[in-house]
């Protein structure tokens, strides 16, 4: 296929109308209102706390991943949220000014943030450290201090690892501990959503970080191999979060009818006990709400069960993809097939557009191979429709950044 007609495809979207994808992730989503009001504030209240690990911070089960979330920030810490997690490449940095600013109204020891430098999008060890130099990395973490207004970051994160060599890289390291020994830097960690038990327990033996924040929900593939890292990391100290805890989701794409049960998918890694904390994103007061609640009580009734479809499979792909790049060596261009799932995950199941442009951007397309294969070669172990997925997610590429939600520039 000639490159006039495959941008004659993608550009196809925009003169049809902004149906499908522009409808689940263009502007109008932002005006989306509460449904009820509720009252969040925490007393009375009876949460469930864990230490997290050799930190010694006790937090509630339920803590607070963000990404362009920050209208809800207030309500949540007034409620009994305690730890915000945030990334320097949310909004290009935007979000940590805006945590910056709510800070200034709240005692330093009322709240712990976690912050990271973002390295998911590198799927070679060798990218990593040829693009993130060590200046880089002291930019990165002069700069969350500078946007979040703090003297000290509770939690400093290296993000999105996927090679144990990352986690091993004696430059990062040493800047690592120096910021600790400052005091700039209270606690060390790594992010996975890739390769996560070697990652795990190469953080663990490592004997440098002191968190890890580690992607982990009912439908991931390698939930049992994830499942023993943790509690080997839990066995020797390690503090451990979950993230990416909601798998998705939705069960279809085609109109959401089919919202998997959040509270049952939460409660499920929260029944975990090496599972500290958890970071689910909540926009609204809905949201948090049902966080809260779950917080009360941690058991899943037989319906939540049988919600959750546990041990019976599912006859519907999902939305979420477990990451684990079996499909990058079966196709012919090698293309980054994970990152463009993560991509439509953002897009559709959890409608934020920024992320998905953001995350879509970070491969580079400058064309997309699929367009030219006449059927595609690659077989997802999650079942997925690989080429119809990427065919459709690239479209993003073709709609004006200003048209999306929390996009900065």
């Amino acid at each position: 296929m000639s490159n006039n007609i495959q941008n004659k495809s993608r550009r196809n979207f925009i003169r049809n109308g902004f149906t499908g994808l522009a409808g689940a992730i263009l502007v109008p989503s932002v005006i989306k209102k509460d449904r009820k009001s509720f009252n969040l504030q925490k007393k009375d209240r009876k949460f469930i706390y864990r230490t997290l690990g050799k930190t010694g911070i006790k937090l509630p089960v339920v803590s607070m991943g963000t990404y362009n979330a920050t209208n809800v920030t207030n309500s949540a810490l007034d409620a009994g949220i305690v730890h915000i997690d945030t990334s320097a490449d949310y909004s290009k940095g935007n979000d940590e000014r805006m945590f910056g600013e709510v800070f200034k109204k709240r005692p330093r020891d009322s709240f712990v943030i976690g912050t990271s430098i973002g390295m998911w999008q590198y799927r070679k060890a060798d990218q990593i450290k040829n693009t993130i130099t060590a200046k880089t990395l002291r930019d990165y973490i002069e700069g969350s201090l500078r946007r979040l207004d703090l003297d000290y970051i509770d939690i400093y994160y290296l993000g999105g690892i996927q090679h144990k060599e990352i986690v091993e890289h004696k430059p990062y390291l040493e800047i690592l501990k120096e910021y600790k020994k400052a005091g700039k830097l209270r606690f060390l960690g790594v992010t996975t959503h890739a390769n996560e038990p070697e990652i795990i327990r190469s953080a663990t033996d490592g004997g440098i970080f002191d968190v890890v924040l580690t992607a982990y929900n009912f439908r991931k593939n390698n939930r049992e191999e994830i499942k023993k890292a943790v509690k080997y990391a839990a066995g020797k100290g390690m503090g451990i979060a979950a993230m990416k805890t909601q798998a998705g989701v939705y069960w279809d794409k085609k109109e959401k009818k089919k919202m998997i049960n959040m509270k049952a998918a939460l409660k499920w890694a929260l029944q975990d006990e090496n599972i500290h904390t958890a970071i689910p994103s909540f926009k609204n007061s809905d949201q948090l709400y049902e966080a809260l609640s779950v917080m009360e009580n941690l058991t899943l009734t037989p319906q939540e069960k049988a919600d959750l479809k546990l041990n019976q499979g599912s006859s519907s792909t999902g939305l979420f993809c477990s990451q684990c790049e079996e499909c990058i060596p079966q196709c012919p261009a090698n293309l980054d097939i994970p990152t463009l799932m993560r991509s439509y995950m953002y897009a559709y199941g959890y409608e934020s557009p920024a992320k998905a442009r953001e995350t879509l951007d970070y491969v580079g397309l400058s064309n997309v191979p699929c367009f030219n294969c006449a059927s595609c070669s690659v077989i997802c172990s999650s079942g997925f429709d690989v080429k119809k997925k990427v065919t459709d997610i690239v479209r993003l590429k073709d709609v004006p950044k200003e048209f999306l939600v929390g996009y900065w520039t």
